[in-house]
């Protein structure tokens, strides 16, 4: 049998939406499910008019009133329902009309006829009603001294006392401008005797009678009481029958059991092991009995085990009505009304009724705004595009509106398929989560992302909550990146001929191990390379964004190796002949100040020559430009960048001393005068412009030992006057264990 699930169109009160949460994450929205917004109490579209009586009405023609939040739902009336504030215990009772409320102090009961209702208050030695269509008033008088009327409760109309006579006990009815009645068939040796709402035109009576607990139903027209059969336990009731709970005829856990009215036939609905006694509620409405374990206001995570269930005692289907509920209570037109959830329309109060058609039809009457499924509340992502030369890193950060089980991310980098995959446990104060990784430029290539964030729901209501998203990574060219993930690579060749990448990173002085520092154990890149004599890391020479490598072989040959940045590099292009006339070669600067990487070489007779670029893989470099002679005083030259502050590309050389001399490039090819920088540099066999490695913008330097000792790196300043800092120790791992392999 279908259940209907109605939300109507018709008529909507002011503010009425159903919102998607739309966050702009990067690139691509990331969304939740729809559910119905609280509205405005008391707010009326223009030029419409509120229901009477929409409970009654068997398809409300109003969106969702405002449901306040953390309240519970007492009692559900003709025209308004009531609920208890969880936070202050104040009691309000709300108009289904327009959702306007009235708080009211005290214990407060709510009571229905088919057509009005009344609210019952105690206190002040007296109980009162109050009709909320007539404001009509009653007041009965209580006590607490012996013979004196107490409290017995209230249904429809009347409130009921009882009064202790020589007889035994007597319960009185109560009824605004009518004598007062007593009840007849209650045993004058009852006690505790309790009167509550069962239908429009009954009261369910139960009492204790020589230690046992009985009871029944009063007729409120006649006065009349009768004792239900034995075995029978009024729990719920409708126009047609009554369903009360009892243990499992085997085993643990309870069953449900419906009785006809009229003909006290009993059948019995099977209900899951899972529910206890305490907590299980019950209701009927038509053909159907609901039933489902109510979990308090107090539990931050209902749970899936709380869905309300409806049993057809004609049929034997049974459904899902609600996927959780606080409360579930009976209203006057045989409809129940639950405090609850349902996924895909949320939280709030929801009407259930039999259709007459052998289905259910479930409104939504009021809602809290609140998601039933878990959602994301808010959430910080990087940008769509993340600029690592300007920060260092990037923060993930979600607040969803219920736990979560290990929530997991997943970034993935498009062009190499590299996939990182996080998990966190949770807060459990609030369900919150965040990675904020500020050193993710350690091993995360430029290029195009995307990530994924999923979490299931730790009460197991509705489907996983899940947001994705895309994001670039950007940065300048390195001309020692040849993996293409910001950081500078060294390249090493071992004795026999095979050739290593080891990617390094910076660590700022907020880690243990401050400085240039190896990432992963050196990368295995090919053999054969024992055929060069000469090989020199060039920058862009070829036009893509990552370094190229230059290398000579021993006839004189000069072979370009392009970039791919995975780390590895194309097939080799010859490029040159008659390179071995040169004893010095460097690459990786613009001296030209066109753009484009250069290079410089000094021929055994001490004449510099300038290589200038032109961008293309097949033929690099222009003719060959003499700028320079009386090189030969220099045993090393290094290219490294715009050092000293200028506009142009910057050389450093080395004599046989080991004094170190700067040559401030002009940005036409040629250098000024050099400059004296230091001494004692001939400790090394040779330099590395690696770029800038610690991020600050300005290219640095590391000197090659010519022992086993670390590396050492020398850190731009800008400063023409004095270009590098004192120098730093490194964490090179395999560089320093073998430091007679070639580094460059």
């Amino acid at each position: 049998m279908p259940v209907l699930l109605a939300r109507s169109t018709r008529r909507r009160l002011a503010g009425a939406v159903t919102t998607v949460l739309a966050v702009t994450l990067g690139a691509t929205a990331l969304t939740a499910p729809a559910y119905a917004a609280p509205l405005a109490s008391g707010a009326l579209a223009a030029g419409t008019t509120a229901d009477a009586n929409p409970a009654a009405d068997p398809d409300p023609i109003t969106d969702p009133i405002a449901y306040p939040k953390a309240s519970r739902l007492i009692e559900a009336g003709a025209t308004g329902f009531l609920t208890t504030s969880s936070i202050t215990g104040d009691t309000t009772f709300h108009r289904y009309a327009d959702g306007a409320g009235q708080t009211y102090d005290g214990v407060v009961y709510l009571r229905s006829t088919a057509t009005t209702d009344f609210l019952v208050f105690r206190g002040g030695g007296k109980i009162t009603q109050r009709n909320l269509t007539t404001n009509g008033s009653l007041e009965v008088p209580v006590g607490s001294l012996p013979g004196d009327a107490k409290w017995a409760g209230a249904a429809a109309d009347a409130v009921f006392t009882t009064v202790a006579t020589e007889a035994g006990t007597v319960l009185r009815k109560h009824v605004d401008e009518t004598p007062d009645l007593t009840v007849t068939g209650i045993p004058a040796d009852a006690t505790s005797v309790v009167v509550t709402p069962a239908t429009p035109a009954h009261a369910k009576v139960s009492y204790t009678q020589g230690g046992l607990g009985k009871s029944g139903l009063l007729d409120l027209a006649t006065g009349v009481f009768t004792l239900n059969a034995p075995g029978i336990r009024t729990q719920a009731v409708s126009a047609t029958h009554i369903a009360w709970t009892a243990p499992a005829a085997t085993g643990s856990g309870l069953r449900i059991l419906v009785a006809d009215r009229a003909t006290g036939a009993v059948q019995e609905a099977q209900v899951p092991p899972v529910y206890s006694s305490g907590a299980l509620q019950i209701g009927l409405t038509g053909d159907w009995v609901l039933y489902g374990q109510t979990d308090g206001m107090g539990s931050s995570q209902p749970s899936v085990q709380y869905a309300i269930t409806a049993h057809n005692i004609t049929t034997k289907a049974t459904v899902k009505v609600l996927d959780h509920a606080y409360a579930l209570t009976s209203a006057p037109d045989g409809s129940l009304y639950a405090r609850g959830g349902l996924v895909g329309q949320g939280e709030g109060m929801y009407r259930v009724a039999a259709t007459g058609d052998g289905s259910l039809k479930t409104v939504q009457v009021a809602a809290t705004g609140e998601p039933t499924e878990v959602v994301v509340k808010d959430a910080t992502v990087p940008p769509a595009v993340l600029d690592l030369d300007r920060v260092n890193g990037f923060t993930f950060r979600w607040t969803l509106s219920r736990d979560v089980r290990i929530p997991k991310l997943t970034v993935r980098h498009v062009r190499t398929g590299k996939t990182t995959t996080l998990s966190w446990q949770p807060s459990t104060d609030a369900p919150e989560f965040a990675w904020v990784d500020d050193n993710w430029d350690e091993s995360a290539p430029n290029g195009d992302y995307t990530w994924e964030m999923t979490g299931e729901a730790v009460n197991g209501i509705g489907p996983a909550v899940t947001a994705h998203g895309t994001f670039k990574v950007v940065r300048k060219a390195r001309p020692h990146d040849f993996n293409d993930n910001g950081s500078p690579d060294l390249l090493s060749r071992d004795s026999s001929g095979s050739l290593w990448r080891t990617d390094t990173f910076y660590r700022p002085t907020n880690h243990n191990l401050q400085g240039l520092t190896a990432s992963v154990a050196k990368t295995y890149l090919g053999s054969g390379w024992g055929v060069y004599d000469r090989i020199e890391a060039a920058g862009n020479l070829g036009g893509s964004p990552v370094g190229d490598l230059l290398a000579r072989d021993k006839s004189g040959v000069l072979w370009l190796y392009q970039g791919k940045g995975t780390g590895n590099f194309a097939a080799r292009v010859q490029v040159g002949g008659g390179w071995q006339a040169y004893d010095k070669i460097t690459a990786g600067s613009d001296l030209t100040g066109d753009g484009r990487t250069d290079a410089l070489a000094t021929d055994r007779s001490g004449v510099l020559w300038l290589y200038a670029g032109t961008g293309s893989a097949t033929k690099p470099f222009l003719p060959r430009k003499k700028i320079g002679t009386g090189w030969g005083v220099h045993n090393d030259i290094t290219a490294v960048g715009n050092i000293a502050g200028g506009t142009a590309g910057d050389l450093v050389a080395r004599d046989k001393d080991g004094v170190l001399w700067l040559y401030l490039g002009k940005g036409d090819g040629t250098f000024a005068p050099r400059t004296r920088i230091g001494g004692g540099w001939n400790a090394f066999r040779s330099l590395v412009a690696l770029g800038d490695v610690d991020g600050d913008g300005r290219p640095d330097v590391m000197g090659l030992g010519t022992s086993f000792q670390s590396p050492q790196l020398y850190k731009g300043t800008g400063d023409w006057k004095a270009p590098f800092r004192t120098r730093e120790g490194t964490y090179l791992g395999q560089l320093e264990a073998n430091p007679s392999d070639l580094v460059f």
